[in-house]
């Protein structure tokens, strides 16, 4: 999209936003609740009837109920009421299609990124060549007519068609899946919607953004799978101290006890941006047993994810297997569970930075909200 289309679609979004109180006060609700509940939740039935059989009226991961498309929808974020609508959609389609649930908020981002989710018609010399509707997608290139394209339920079966033929698109990250779709001029630039598109997707499914299967099942993700959201647990162990306890006011992570040379794996995709030793730059205090008198991470590795959210991982027996500059996958083993730095005894202190708090945030309610819920013994 040029950057005048951009600003189109920015005003276009503007107008269409009025009422974010609802989806607040909504997005608040789900965020306390994982794989239990009984809020109600959004889903358009308007695929002509077909089987939504794998919801039900149970909040969680995936098992929504079904309100009919005449119903007000919801504001979610800057996204007004038409906009996700065209979300629903889009979600439908991929329902109907039996697309594995990553496999909606995938398209739900890429139409954030390429339309802001409103179904554009050619804007004459603000267009991007011939590209039309939610996905951008261009008759020139054999994505069908401009007319088929202007159907956001053609629209998005052409999507998923393209996204189910490439080989492991469920482990990549959200931008290099969407961009061997699209092919587009802005290969890097998906990857800041996910949290919004899962979002979305959670509130219009009743949190299949939490879920995981082949698509035919809604169930929460079990520990050790990545859920639809893209997060994994990091090691599967019960979590032996917690975030800022009234006995640790300044324990800003999660301590999970798993065993010495455990595989510790990337909690999302992302890049490394720290994996040393900060005991000593040789790295030699950490290549032994630390104590509580030893300070800092001893080998520890972070990583930045969509959203500018950053996981630390610390206390690794050895030096990480990731180096900085690397990109990763979810659940990409980035090194071992050890003792090292300020430690007692083996586990991994595992840590959640929110760009949008300024602060560390408690790992386990972030990661229950993502469908990846920690504490579960291996």
């Amino acid at each position: 999209m040029t950057d005048n289309l951009v600003s189109d679609v920015e005003r276009t979004r503007r107008r269409s936003t009025r009422k974010v109180g609802l989806a607040a006060a909504l997005v608040a609700t789900l965020a306390l609740l994982c794989c239990g509940g009984g809020v109600t939740s959004y889903f358009l039935t308007d695929l002509g009837g077909e089987d939504n059989s794998l919801l039900s009226n149970a909040f969680g991961c995936g098992e929504t109920g079904i309100v009919d498309a005449s119903k007000e929808l919801p504001s979610v974020g800057p996204y007004g009421q038409n906009q996700i609508r065209n979300a629903a959609t889009i979600v439908n389609v991929g329902s109907h299609l039996r697309v594995p649930f990553r496999g909606w908020i995938i398209a739900v981002a890429t139409a954030m990124q390429e339309s802001a989710l409103t179904n554009l018609p050619h804007l004459g010399p603000d267009n991007d060549h011939d590209s039309v509707g939610l996905f951008q997608q261009r008759p020139s290139q054999g994505w069908g007519t401009p007319e088929q394209l202007q159907d956001p339920k053609y629209a998005s079966r052409k999507f998923y068609e393209k996204l189910l033929a490439i080989q492991g698109w469920q482990r990549m990250a959200l931008t290099d899946a969407a961009q061997k779709v699209q092919r587009s001029a802005y290969p890097d630039a998906y990857a800041k919607h996910e949290p919004l598109a899962t979002q979305i997707v959670n509130v219009l499914t009743g949190g299949a953004g939490r879920a995981a299967g082949d698509g035919t099942t809604a169930r929460c993700a079990a520990a050790g799978e990545i859920a639809a959201s893209g997060w994994t647990v990091p090691v599967r162990a019960l979590i032996v101290s917690g975030f800022r306890t009234a006995e640790r006011p300044t324990h800003d992570g999660v301590d999970l006890g798993a065993g010495r040379n455990t595989p510790i794996r990337a909690a999302a995709s992302g890049q490394v941006i720290t994996a040393r030793c900060d005991v000593d730059r040789s790295g030699r205090l950490c290549d032994r047993d630390g104590s509580p008198s030893t300070p800092g991470c001893g080998w520890y590795v972070k990583i930045r994810h969509a959203g500018n959210f950053v996981t630390m991982y610390c206390h690794m027996v050895v030096r990480p297997k990731v180096t900085v500059g690397q990109m990763v996958a979810a659940g990409e083993e980035i090194g071992l569970v050890g003792t090292s730095g300020h430690s007692s005894g083996p586990h991994l202190h595992f840590e959640v930075y929110d760009p949008g708090k300024g602060d560390k945030i408690d790992p386990a309610a972030f990661m229950r909200d993502k469908g990846a819920p920690l504490g579960s013994n291996p």
